[in-house]
């Protein structure tokens, strides 16, 4: 049943306009709301924690906007270094051994979404749709929230040791080119002008020249949220548990607090979506990629763009709280406890990428955090009509990718509940990819 065939699609001007919950105040989850309100619903957010809190992903990812974020984690041969994930407790991947039965049905689909390069470049393509004009959408907003001054527009780089380190990556930077991803390559000089503290074993560097990077993704999280309330949102605090169902169609999101009347729910609760969804009849593979970050709130404004070192697979940022040192994935449960030697890594590396800066060397103070990235094993988010109700839609499992995949995962979830239908285009996001 499609949302067309369920109710019909978005009132006129004249009509009631419909009541939509956007169950989680995460990045994805604002942007919801924000798109359906601008589109004419009456949009209550629900989420148990503050906007831009540290229980979301968006609170402490690395704060990138990226149109080159398009690769998919799994590739042709990731398989044979999994024994070494398994081994090396120090590696930017890690599974818990514990924790790998359970584990074991995503990992193997996971592997297998990566088994060739065309199912990569497919994959890659879908990426960069929802990537590519995500600095035009944020700013977009921000504007309109008054956060523009969040956003940094000065690229975002990778770095490298020598360019025999970028040929190993070639074929993901020929795909990123074809698509539309524009870059510009850098020599030692150019990097040691921009941040004479950078350790000298990076020669080169390439920059994404239309990134850019949020100075502060709390505040900015709580900028949006305050301008959704402005022009007439409402923001519940509690916890959204089930929904209530009258012959296929929505009436109810129940929450802790209380059960609230509606004709339409977006499930965007990130790592805590799968059992909303199951409950809406679609069993996704959905497991918590956990990360870490560090921030030294003493280190400002160095280094003065936001770096990327291929050998950490982390995310360095100056942030207005601090720089921010962002990365590492582990796989264990949604409810294991954090291992804070993950985050201790991450500044161990620091030190390293940045050995000219006593700030980092000797920080007077440390702040670490854990989070859980919503990550689905073929790479793509879960967008799209629930089975069981077509008033439910997901928007959930976009992995690292959330705060630069949010503005496009929010204008396909308004042209759905506007048109009814999931548009060819966007059938690549379903949540029935995954079968029953």
């Amino acid at each position: 049943m499609t949302l067309a065939d369920a109710r019909g699609t978005a009132p006129g001007p004249t009509e009631k306009p419909l009541r939509t919950v956007v169950i989680g105040a995460g990045i994805v989850g604002i942007f919801c709301a924000l798109e359906l309100q601008e589109a004419g619903h009456d949009v209550i957010l629900v989420d148990c924690g503050p906007p831009g809190g540290d229980q979301a992903a968006s609170y402490g990812n690395g704060a990138w906007l990226s149109p080159a974020s398009i690769m998919p984690m799994s590739v042709p041969g990731l398989w044979k270094e999994v024994p070494g994930y398994l081994a090396d407790p120090s590696g930017p991947f890690v599974i818990r051994w514990r924790h790998l039965p359970s584990l074991l049905p995503w990992l193997v689909r996971f592997l297998r979404a990566g088994s060739s390069w065309r199912k990569v470049e497919v994959c890659a393509a879908h990426r960069y749709r929802l990537c590519r004009s995500t600095v035009d959408w944020h700013l977009k907003w921000a504007r309109s929230a008054g956060t523009e001054h969040l956003i940094a527009r000065e690229g975002v780089w990778f770095l490298y040791r020598d360019r025999s380190d970028i040929e190993r990556e070639a074929r993901e930077w020929k795909m990123r080119k074809e698509l539309g991803v524009r870059f510009s390559e850098h020599d030692r000089a150019a990097l040691i002008e921009r941040e004479p503290a950078l350790s000298t074993e990076y020669g080169f560097g390439i920059r994404v020249d239309e990134g850019a990077f949020i100075r502060d993704t709390r505040s900015y999280c709580e900028g949006l949220v305050a301008h959704f309330c402005a022009e007439g949102g409402r923001l519940v605090r509690s916890t959204a548990r089930s929904f209530k169902m009258a012959d296929s169609r929505l009436t109810h999101v129940v929450s802790d607090d209380e059960s609230i009347a509606c004709d339409r729910a977006v499930i965007a609760a990130g790592a805590w979506s799968a059992e909303l969804a199951r409950q809406a009849g679609d069993n996704v593979p959905l497991i918590s990629e956990r990360g870490y970050h560090v921030v030294l709130p003493s280190v400002i404004g160095h280094p003065p763009m936001s770096v990327m070192p291929a050998d950490g697979k982390m995310a360095v940022t100056p942030t207005n709280r601090g720089l921010r040192i962002a990365g590492q994935v582990e796989l264990a449960s949604l409810h294991a406890p954090p291992n804070w030697r993950r985050a201790d890594i991450l500044l161990a590396f620091g030190k390293k990428l940045l050995p000219g800066l006593p700030g980092v060397q000797s920080p007077d103070r440390v702040e670490r955090w854990m989070g859980h990235r919503p990550s689905t094993p073929d790479g793509l988010p879960s967008i799209g009509a629930a089975s069981d109700c077509a008033d439910i839609v997901h928007a959930f499992g976009h992995g690292h990718s959330g705060m630069i995949q949010a503005p496009a995962t929010a204008q396909i979830v308004s042209r759905l509940l506007a048109a009814g239908v999931v548009s060819p285009e966007d059938e690549a996001f379903s949540p029935r990819r995954f079968g029953a």
